[in-house]
């Protein structure tokens, strides 16, 4: 079981979390109702967070865009405080998470919001459940491992790649990733703006990784990741989705490089990009104002615009 701990003044602004139970796995997941009257009507927006994150992550957005919209965040299961299962990471994976969550709690058309690899979550989600999505915001959209890689080379890299992916590698680098100096040195590096690499920042991302079945979760991960059907490639995906898309990309992204999220809006007339100045990987933290100013004008916007 997650030990779902937060503290300081950010539990206030993470909303009503619940515990639901999926596939006998425990999930946490918490919701924000609107602060407006009359703004029933609204979609909801359900937040996804990236890799090794929670729904902690979006602790400066939940409540300002609750103030027009219900506001839903996932932790997706072997991440923050849901269960660290012994189950199938892969994108298609945590996509039937979400579709039955959605099925459980929502069951009308939402705005899917998602970071890094929860984008990329959203984006199949969207192409494989389009009764469940009317529009995606996207921050940091990753590109699948099929496209990165050569394909002459893919199997030689996946071979090497699965020789490190052993539980007697990944145990002792549990332990190491799992001490405040080297959480706090890699989201250093991550981080544009440093003044948001708080101590509660860091045990977010710590805390997690003390959980039971922590170290098994994590050679499952890296395992998953070295194999091509890990997920759909992402240009292709975008290429299938016919809902309006907004693309966030911080300008100085170190983790995934604006250059790829360049080359995306050709391949669909309904994506708009927004580049967030100074910031990083982590622009909804780093520049939280601004990207929720993005998200409520473009959601505004949105009908008129796609004549939704």
């Amino acid at each position: 079981m997650g030990n779902g701990i937060v503290v300081g003044d950010r539990l206030s602004r993470l909303g009503n979390q619940r515990d639901w139970v999926w596939r006998g796995w425990q999930v946490r997941y918490t919701f924000l109702r609107p602060t407006s009257p009359g703004r029933s009507d609204h979609p909801p927006l359900l937040f996804l967070h990236g890799f090794g994150s929670a729904l902690t992550q979006w602790h400066e957005n939940l409540l300002p865009l609750s103030q027009s919209h219900t506001v839903y965040a996932l932790d997706l299961v072997g991440f923050g405080a849901s269960e660290k299962a012994a189950a199938p990471y892969k994108v298609g994976f945590w996509v039937e998470q979400v579709y039955e969550f959605w099925r459980t709690f929502i069951q009308r058309p939402i705005v899917l919001v998602g970071h890094s690899l929860g984008a990329l979550v959203a984006l199949t989600a969207a192409a494989m459940h389009p009764d469940m999505v009317e529009r995606l915001v996207l921050l940091t959209l990753p590109a699948a491992r099929q496209e990165l890689l050569p394909q002459r080379i893919q199997a030689v890299v996946g071979e090497v790649e699965s020789l490190f992916a052993t539980p007697l590698l990944i145990t002792p680098l549990l332990y190491l990733i799992r001490r405040p100096r080297v959480i706090r040195a890699v989201l250093r590096s991550i981080y544009i703006n440093q003044e948001r690499v708080t101590e509660e920042l860091v045990q977010n991302f710590l805390l997690p990784g003390y959980d039971r079945g922590a170290a098994n979760v994590l050679y499952r991960l890296t395992k998953a990741r070295t194999q091509n059907d890990f997920s759909f490639r992402t240009k292709d995906l975008l290429s299938q989705v016919q809902i309006p898309i907004l693309l966030l990309w911080g300008k100085d992204d170190r983790v995934i490089p604006l250059d790829w999220g360049q080359q995306l809006p050709p391949l669909n007339p309904k994506i708009k990009l927004v580049i967030i100045p100074n910031a990083g990987h982590c622009p909804y933290d780093e520049c939280a104002d601004c990207v929720n100013g993005e998200i409520q004008s473009w959601l505004g916007l949105a009908d008129q615009q796609f004549n939704i």
